[in-house]
């Protein structure tokens, strides 16, 4: 799968006419491929509150639960990806991808069995604000118009959701989800910058070494899965998680890293659309007002340049 169509042969040249697609075309088209193919793992994503919180994992104790869903997650997410994965080399630029995605996925898990399911992803989405930190400060990549309101509107309404829905909770699960969105900012950093590598090799390597990771500490207790676990953790590591980063990684070969980041709050905004389509449970008032500063800065970024690549 490419993300941009290959150019012309030097044998036989092609003058840019009406008729030829110009490079800003073309360069514009990969853009617009890359926004989607990011909001469509976001889409994706915004599933884990579905397998994370089924019922079938209530005789796992919540200590465990964890660490072993990061490990049996990782593992059915190796099993489908590996033979999707091609060209696989070594760079020591693969050693801090592969740790701080083992370590986003112990701390998101984590939180999300010591907290609501949906502020546990919010908590991870504070992400944004160290991606775009990053990106612009650090690997000077380019600010667009509408990228400051962007993430502006996008952290007041993440803070709104998680100043109110998190008021009972306790500090450490609640720096727990923040560490989560630290790991994940890192993951899509470390992403973004080896996007010269096949995207499948990326991802099949992180869930492989995460699988190994957790490995001795999953595999040396009581609780194995059974039954309609089986089923939901396949789910859970090949659907909600394993293609989806494929799709994200391939995304990102066109599509900024603090972009990107801000793309995937659809994740956050669409939980809760699930939830209530579920299970008839209503978003609180500070979730529909936090989720309406974030769409009021999506809009401003996207909507009065709807047909440009910018």
């Amino acid at each position: 799968m490419t993300l941009e169509p290959e150019g012309p042969s030097p044998e036989s040249p092609v003058e840019e006419t009406s008729q030829t697609p110009t490079r800003s075309a073309r360069l514009g088209r990969g853009l617009i491929r890359g926004r989607l193919l990011v909001c469509a793992a976001a889409l994706m994503w915004s599933t884990s509150g579905f397998f994370s919180k089924a019922n079938v994992f209530d005789a796992w104790p919540a200590a465990q639960r964890g660490p072993l869903l990061v490990f049996w997650r990782a593992l059915f997410a190796s099993l489908v990806l590996l033979p999707l994965a091609r060209g696989w080399r070594w760079s020591p630029r693969l050693v801090p991808m592969v740790v701080v995605f083992a370590l986003m996925n112990l701390t998101f898990m984590t939180a999300m069995t010591r907290v609501d399911a949906t502020m546990a992803i919010w908590l991870q989405y504070t992400a944004p604000m160290w991606v775009f930190l990053a990106g612009v400060c650090w690997f000077k990549e380019p600010v667009q118009a509408g990228d400051r309101s962007m993430m502006g509107f996008s952290m007041l309404g993440v803070g709104v959701i998680c100043y109110f829905g998190l008021a009972d909770a306790r500090p450490e699960h609640i720096l727990m989800g923040v560490a989560s969105g630290i790991c994940f900012a890192g993951v899509v950093i470390s992403l973004r910058q080896l996007r010269e590598f096949e995207s499948a090799f990326l991802v099949a390597l992180n869930h492989l070494v995460t699988a190994i990771l957790y490995a001795p500490y999953a595999l040396s207790q009581e609780y194995w899965p059974a039954g309609n676990q089986w089923a939901y953790l396949i789910g859970f590591g090949m659907f909600q998680i394993g293609l989806p980063y494929v799709i994200f990684a391939r995304g990102l070969r066109t599509v900024t890293g603090h972009e990107s980041s801000f793309l995937t709050l659809l994740e956050p905004l669409l939980v809760p659309v699930w939830v209530y389509l579920a299970w008839g449970d209503m978003p609180t008032g500070s979730t529909l007002a936090g989720g309406g500063l974030i769409l009021t800065g999506l809009a401003l970024r996207y909507w009065p340049r709807g047909v440009s690549a910018s």
